[in-house]
């Protein structure tokens, strides 16, 4: 098939890649404006624009798809498909009716369940115990397009959103090969989405991160797993940030302030509003990620200090 891809962070590139391998022809590759990161304030291209450049893709990068410049051009691209994965625009009705097989969207949940920007994030927050790639024949809704295919996984007990966000970008990789087979020779029938069961999966941002240890343990401890590696859970002690990179629920009742440390030779124990976390991984703001025991002997904390905002 003739296909314009549109696409903008690592998890897309896998299903760029797949693609390719496949034979499809890619007429083009559409992604964000490249921005500028870090400290430096460099300006990087964006993971598919450098792949689709490794392997000799047109790029487009335009600042609205909705242009009457840019629209000009994807007619003249003539696609027989547009496949969508994390692109970072909404399209509208133009785009999505121009294809004669439509635009296809590679959704990191099981629709209808988690709707939204952060969908793998927030399936680990949230306790789930599967969780899953759709794709989708987009419409003008807010991922509310028909299904076309679905595949389930199960989380691992300590499944983090970077975990889960490899074997699901992975995963769609593979997907939508399966789909646009089915597209072409018409053994795919698309079928309606129910209501969604869960909250909207909301854009992360760095605030979500910071703990209230009035939470339940469970709560905080998938909180943790859920926002590593970006944008990390954290608290503050003398002041200073301290990111929770892993943490065990521990059998009994916390019987103090919630925030309140318990110190042990190697063990870093917290309160919280109900039951009591083991700190197992750490960092301190301007220095490496380390095991509680190694931090514990380089920094000097004691029994009954709370953490948080002072």
């Amino acid at each position: 098939m003739r296909i314009v891809f549109m696409g903008t962070p690592d998890f897309a590139v896998p299903t760029l890649e797949a693609l390719i391998g496949a034979g499809h022809e890619l007429a083009a590759v559409v992604t964000q404006p490249d921005k500028p990161k870090g400290r430096g304030k460099a300006v990087l291209m964006t993971p598919v624009k450098e792949r689709a450049l490794e392997c000799g893709i047109p790029v487009y990068q335009p600042k609205r798809v909705r242009e009457p410049e840019f629209l000009d051009v994807l007619r003249k691209l003539n696609p027989d498909v547009i496949v969508v994965v994390a692109f970072g625009q909404i399209l509208p009705r133009e785009i999505l009716t121009l294809p004669p097989f439509g635009c296809v969207n590679v959704h990191a949940s099981l629709l209808p369940k988690y709707r939204g920007a952060a969908p793998i994030q927030w399936a680990v927050i949230d306790g789930e115990t599967v969780s899953g790639v759709t794709t989708m024949q987009m419409n003008e809704g807010l991922d509310t397009g028909d299904i076309l295919e679905q595949e389930e996984i199960s989380l691992d007990p300590e499944e983090t959103g970077g975990s889960l966000f490899e074997k699901l970008a992975s995963l769609g990789g593979k997907m939508i090969l399966s789909t646009l087979k089915g597209l072409e020779d018409g053994s795919i029938i698309p079928r309606a989405q129910g209501e969604m069961t869960t909250p909207y999966a909301k854009m992360l941002t760095k605030a979500m991160g910071e703990i209230d240890w009035s939470m339940d343990a469970a709560s905080i401890e998938r909180l943790v797993r859920g926002l590593n590696p970006w944008p990390s859970a954290y608290t503050y002690v003398n002041g200073k940030t301290l990111k929770i990179w892993k943490a065990r629920v521990e059998a009994g009742e916390a019987g103090n302030e919630p925030g309140q440390v318990r110190v042990t030779k190697d063990r870093l124990l917290v309160e919280t509003g109900n039951g009591v976390l083991s700190i197992l991984e750490l960092q301190l703001e301007g220095k490496k990620r380390m095991e509680a025991a190694a931090f514990l002997r380089g920094f000097s904390i004691e029994t009954g200090r709370k953490f948080g905002r002072s």
